[in-house]
């Protein structure tokens, strides 16, 4: 399980572990590239151990750049813009 470091708008990066492989499942299982799937993404995150803040803001911000990741991989399953 590898892990995916994340830049947030102002510049924070946070790591993230397991990315790729629920990215990769979300794909194959056709999930479209909308908030829904993002928040999915989110509870993944949070069912392997990574930190998620519990604030309403917070978790929009990790939508907005988890979704964002997720149509770059939409984009290219490959992976091969990786960062």
């Amino acid at each position: 399980m590898g892990w995916r470091l994340l830049t947030f708008w102002d510049d924070t990066q946070v790591r993230v572990k397991g990315l790729d492989e629920i990215m990769a499942e979300l794909h194959d299982a056709g999930r479209p590239d909308n908030e829904k799937t993002a928040e999915e993404i989110i509870q993944r995150l949070e069912d392997k151990n990574n930190y998620i803040p519990a604030s309403d803001r917070a978790r929009r911000e990790y939508a907005y750049v988890l979704l964002k990741e997720y149509r770059r991989y939409v984009k290219d399953p490959t992976q091969e813009n990786k960062k």
